[in-house]
């Protein structure tokens, strides 16, 4: 076994061993036998009932976390020609586990390997809850007397309800960490992984409510209805429990799919109420269960906070290309040191539209071949990129640009297939910019074998097939694109024929250099795994070291003593300050040093006035003939058969396919993404293997 398959070996069975700790937190044998002796040997007056927590939940996570940086920077810097190979004998071996099983919405295209992991959570959950009710309901305690039974029991539902509940906060945090190595580890990004969030925000929302729920009933039957605002000094704060449920109705209401699309904005600031949601959660539930479901909400800050303080540099903005069909692209300078792979994505901020709005978009350049620019596709489609368009439009010398980001996959695993069918739908053809220009890139690499590349691009007007000029970046493309076997198929599926009226030129718009900009580069710079390691390991460290401090020289006097109980809630209040405190400071520390490093080096602005590239006047190229003086755009042109007043037979297409191994990616409106991975999914033909790029489901 290789080193690599030793540290992945090791993290599978930590992993493991975390996941049957929780398989084994509600039964009798834990509860009477292991739970006394690992509180006789880990509680100690450091950390009082919180040390059995952090060593059996908090540190097995904490500790993958933080080796898996190191891990992945090693794995980053090993990379070469052999991996394709290696990474396709593992592939070929799960292939049948990651065809979609299941494509109807609300679910979204789900994989057999996704439905397998979903159906032993629920087991989880289930075993879970029969375990809690077995040993509840074989001691029952009346609270109040004259309780009856089946309201002792409601009770005791409604409790163990909530304790599931806190299970899937123990996951929740993880798919919305973008910059977590633990995501990469097992194959994961952000926004292939945000579908994992949203299932378990809904059900932990459901089991919340039902917990709430339950308890109002119990409350009532019970005449105990001044319980609701109880602030208990050595129990569960019961109006804590109360504020956290009234903040998260509104958080999940607007965040069902129906009200997202028709409202987004009012979703995305009321999702902003997370952080109050997660403070009055834990003052309900205490320190002891803070720590078991800490690790996902450190990782969480850590991440966010880096975020912040990359997002507060303003992004130097190159030029812009505005395209006559409403798309833009946005280019940006970048450190020549930034490395990203292709469908990584950007969030973008532009003050002078929101001070607070934060758009992904798709990079569309490629890091190998733009060695100082990086850029975005935006299609113009709301009310924020609408703005953004006429902005551009009103002759700015400059604008203001905040980022963050690039995020996206650790390996370019696209790259391992013997033929690539790219279907996109509009201006789903973006994330597919990115990996033409990756596949010119590595036709001069010796044993890179060039797959053949099928593109299928539906548009509305045969305006949008100027989204194909987007193919070749800014700067011109060198004429190897033409020994790409690329294949290009647009069908205009709203007009029967090519439109006589004149081909508008895209326009680009040059924007002068500021003294406050600065090129984007990695938050922690080229060592960026390694610096988030020692981040992860420090910060947590450092928050045991203060805890303990705390805890035994001011907490522990006041409980031993003196007459008096260390209030129940302060305590949760201590582990979330300290833990604040310990990221703020530690990412604080690494970040301004990083950003100091990468101020020696110095990475001046790249910005090059290059000739305005202009399409000739008349009817488009696309489907013309007409003549083209360059080289690659006129191999790009030769590649496409525009197809007027029809849709494209993906079955057909699909189907026809005499390759081995066939990668299908699909980036589009749902239905269309849907129906592909429906052909895919069939079982007609063994050799697709289908991935979705997209945010919703």
């Amino acid at each position: 076994m290789s080193s690599k398959g030793m540290v992945r070996a090791i993290f599978l069975v930590v992993f493991a061993v975390w996941l049957m700790i929780w398989v084994m937190l509600p039964t009798k044998l834990y509860k009477n036998t292991w739970t006394p002796n690992l509180e006789t040997t880990l509680n100690s007056t450091y950390f009082s009932g919180q040390g059995t927590n952090l060593l059996l939940f908090s540190f097995p996570l904490m500790f993958i976390a933080a080796f898996g940086c190191a891990y992945l920077h090693f794995q980053n810097k090993s990379t070469d020609s052999s991996n394709h190979s290696k990474r396709l004998g593992l592939d070929s071996a799960t292939a049948l586990l990651k065809r979609p099983v299941v494509v109807m919405a609300p679910l979204g295209i789900v994989s057999a390997l996704e439905i397998t992991f979903a159906a032993m959570f629920v087991a989880l959950l289930i075993w879970s809850l029969a375990n809690y009710l077995y040993l509840s309901f074989g001691n029952l305690h009346m609270h109040k007397e004259g309780e009856k039974i089946w309201e002792a029991k409601l009770r005791s539902v409604s409790l163990r309800l909530g304790y599931i509940g806190n299970i899937c906060w123990a996951f929740l945090f993880f798919p919305v960490t973008r910059g977590s190595s633990v995501l990469p580890l097992i194959g994961l990004t952000s926004e292939s992984s945000i579908k994992y969030h949203i299932w378990l925000g809904h059900l932990s929302n459901i089991l919340f409510a039902a917990h709430t729920i339950g308890f109002i009933i119990y409350w009532a039957i019970t005449n105990q209805m001044a319980e609701m605002v109880e602030w208990s000094k050595t129990w569960v704060s019961n109006v804590a429990g109360v504020i956290a449920i009234v903040i998260a109705m509104p958080m999940w209401v607007t965040s069902l799919p129906q009200f997202r699309r028709m409202k987004f904005e009012l979703f995305f600031y009321t999702h902003h109420l997370y952080l109050l949601y997660i403070f009055f959660y834990v003052l309900h539930v205490g320190d002891a269960y803070f720590c078991m479901i800490l690790p996902g909400i450190f990782l969480f800050l850590i991440d966010r906070y880096l975020r912040f303080l990359q997002s507060r540099q303003r992004t130097a903005l190159l030029s812009a290309r505005i395209l006559p069909c409403g798309l833009l692209e946005l280019n940006f300078s970048k450190t020549p040191g930034l490395y990203y792979n292709p469908t990584s994505i950007l969030f973008v901020n532009v003050p002078r539209i929101s001070k607070l709005q934060w758009h992904p978009f798709t990079v569309s350049s490629n890091c190998n071949m733009e060695t100082y620019e990086l850029s975005v596709v935006i299609k113009c489609q709301g009310s924020w990129s609408d703005k953004l368009y006429k902005e551009l439009g009103s002759s700015l010398d400059r604008l203001q640009v905040s980022t963050e980001g690039p995020y996206g996959p650790t390996s370019s695993h696209f790259l391992r297939h013997e033929c690539l069918v790219m279907v996109s739908g509009g201006s789903g053809i973006t994330p597919f910019i990115s990996i033409i220009r990756e596949i010119i890139f590595q036709i001069h690499k010796p044993n890179f074998k060039v797959p053949r590349v099928i593109m299928i691009c539906a548009f509305k007007n045969s305006a949008d097939l100027a989204m194909l000029d987007l193919l070749l970046p800014i700067s011109g493309a060198p004429p190897q694109i033409s020994q790409i076997q690329l294949q290009i198929e647009a069908y205009i599926t709203r007009e029967e024929e090519p439109m006589t009226e004149t081909h508008k030129p895209l326009q680009t718009i040059w924007f002068k250099p500021s003294p406050l900009d600065s090129p984007i580069s990695a938050t922690l710079g080229p060592n960026n795994w390694l610096w988030l390691g020692a981040i992860i390991s420090s910060s947590f460290l450092l928050f045991l070291l203060l805890l303990g401090i705390v805890t035994r020289y001011y907490i522990y006097p006041i409980d031993h003593n003196t007459e008096q109980i260390y209030h129940f809630s302060y305590r949760a209040l201590w582990d979330m300050f300290l833990v604040c405190v310990c990221i703020f400071i530690v990412s604080s520390v690494v970040f301004l040093w990083c950003k100091k490093q990468n101020a020696r080096e110095g990475n001046p602005i790249q910005n090059r006035e290059i000739a305005t590239p202009v399409t000739s006047q008349g009817v488009s190229p696309w489907f013309s003939g007409a003549e083209l003086e360059s080289l690659p755009h006129q191999s790009l042109v030769q590649a496409t058969k525009v197809h007027f007043g029809s849709r494209p037979d993906f079955k057909k297409t699909l189907l026809d396919l005499k390759e081995s191994d066939v990668g299908v990616l699909a980036c589009g409106p749902r239905k269309m993404r849907h129906d592909v991975a429906k052909i895919c999914a069939s079982g007609l033909a063994q050799n697709l293997h289908f991935e979705s790029i997209s945010f919703t489901l």
